[in-house]
């Protein structure tokens, strides 16, 4: 959700912009709907695995190529930059939901703290405190950009650099035993159609950091290999189109086991069969040799650039305009509907944009100067 544009690497674009029509397909479906977003959103959760794998590429990357640079990580710049781009948007959309009840898709919103200190998705009982549910995933990516640079400034200048892909994939391998053992303590065995295995399964396998490591960790593995292995980068630079191929043939795969979300099989490998699939996608969107890299949108650009304000905003618009549809004896389940509100999300975004984020990168920027000199 909080990647960073790049003006180079316009596959990235298309691969954000996916990753937010992937969630917005998802969660409409929790709203009325067309028969037809059932079918085509059923696998749109997968948008914020595509989102983990981004970030973990990119942020990953970037403070890669600053130790090269400089030897070391600036912490306080780092982070900076993470809090301009991060906390204003997303704490203007807490107050939205904390003041105005029209704005909630939901009834119960779960403790401001949680919000705060962004430990939300720990404890997230989706079914009776299910609004602003969506933070989790920020949640998550917050919880990463404070621990990565952290990490790698212990890891990198010791000799542990050197099994750097190793303890990366220890990370993945640990998310898919804490999957395996929270699912034989505390899900087997209950009945599936019951609110209380929804609940058990949303609040320890899915929404939890330690279960959710996938995503980000196999991001963070391939910024790895492009920044130091030129053998693998020349791979990714010469097979652009073939990644692409293998990652959309893998995602067939993993959307084969995943077909029931919370079976034990999708729970426990899903996660991480869907990173691998999308982490080989980036690899292909940032490929000199892929039609991704090579193909330049208007239209995948801005809504890249907009994905994370139609994420945090997105759910309290719906609501708004199918409430509105219903006073005024319209229909919220059609396809017009539908259309309104994903314009309405944009409409949404754009107001971010220009009285949010544009402001508060103009205050960043100058900060950053500032301590600069």
């Amino acid at each position: 959700m909080i990647t960073e544009r790049s003006e180079r690497l316009y596959g990235l674009d298309h691969l954000r912009t996916l990753a937010i029509v992937l969630v917005l397909l998802f969660h409409y479906r929790a709203f009325k709907h067309p028969e037809w977003i059932d079918t085509i959103g059923r696998f749109g959760w997968t948008g914020v695995d595509l989102f983990f794998v981004l970030s973990g590429f990119l942020i990953s990357g970037q403070l890669f190529q600053e130790m090269n640079r400089k030897g070391t990580i600036s912490l306080k710049t780092f982070y900076m930059k993470r809090f301009f781009r991060i906390v204003p948007a997303y704490f203007f959309t807490l107050f939205l939901y904390c003041t105005i009840p029209f704005f909630r898709e939901r009834e119960a919103l779960p403790p401001l703290w949680k919000f705060v200190t962004f430990t939300q998705n720990y404890g997230l009982n989706v079914i009776d405190q299910g609004t602003f549910s969506h933070a989790w995933s920020l949640c998550i990516e917050e919880q990463f950009y404070l621990l990565l640079p952290l990490f790698l400034l212990v890891v990198i200048p010791s000799r542990l650099f050197t099994y750097f892909p190793v303890l990366i994939f220890l990370f993945i391998i640990s998310s898919v035993i804490m999957r395996l053992v929270t699912w034989n303590v505390a899900i087997a065995g209950m009945d599936t159609n019951s609110l209380e295995f929804w609940r058990n399964w949303y609040m320890k396998i899915y929404y939890p950091t330690h279960t959710r490591l996938d995503g980000l960790a196999t991001g963070v593995l391939i910024g790895y290999f492009m920044q130091y292995s030129s053998g693998f980068k020349r791979i990714v630079h010469q097979n652009g189109n073939k990644l692409f191929i293998a990652g959309i043939l893998l995602l067939s795969m993993s959307f084969w086991i995943c077909n029931e979300q919370a079976s034990k099989e999708a729970s426990v490998f899903g996660f991480t069969l869907v990173a691998i699939s999308y982490g080989c996608i980036v690899l292909s969107a940032v490929s000199a040799s892929s039609f991704l890299s090579k193909w330049k949108s208007y239209i995948t650009a801005e809504l890249a650039a907009l994905s994370y304000s139609i994420y945090l905003s997105h759910k309290g618009i719906i609501h708004m305009i199918q409430t509105l549809f219903e006073r005024f004896n319209l229909e919220p389940s059609d396809t017009g509907c539908l259309i309104i509100c994903l314009l309405g999300c944009i409409a949404g975004s754009l107001l971010y944009r220009f009285f949010i984020e544009k402001p508060f990168a103009g205050i960043k920027d100058k900060i950053v100067k500032l301590t600069s000199l």
